[in-house]
């Protein structure tokens, strides 16, 4: 994997786990299991930059399915510099993640947990 993480990174992660399917979301590419979105391409529309102001990032944004609120808290307070939230995510248990600052390892995990948060027991029980 390169030093800056790219889709085909993600797209390798995801497809490498059981019953991943690729799609498409709102027009963007993700990954799904068992029908349901775990990982997603989400760019930052007008009214996000404009909630963000100067902590918008300029490159590739990932989307991703956490374990609940409490999932999410965690992880954003973990990973301040890769995971951030906006607005339009409150009360929904997703964070987003700076594809070009996220490392091998981070992301390997965050793609894996997400496919466990969205996968049937049968699945994750192997």
């Amino acid at each position: 994997m390169s030093a800056v993480a790219t889709w085909d990174d993600v797209e390798r992660i995801a497809t490498g786990l059981p019953s991943v399917a690729e799609g498409t979301t709102w027009g963007n590419r993700c990954w799904k299991v068992a029908g349901k979105t775990f990982v997603w391409v989400r760019p930052l529309g007008k009214k996000d930059r404009a909630d963000l102001g100067d902590a918008a990032p300029d490159g590739e944004v990932m989307g991703i399915r956490v374990d609940g609120e409490g999932g999410k808290a965690e992880l954003l307070a973990a990973e301040p510099e890769v995971c951030f939230t906006i607005p339009h995510f409150d009360g929904y248990a997703a964070v987003l993640v700076r594809l070009d600052d996220v490392e091998a390892t981070l992301l390997a995990e965050l793609v894996e947990d997400a496919w466990r948060v969205m996968a049937p027991a049968r699945l994750r029980a192997g």
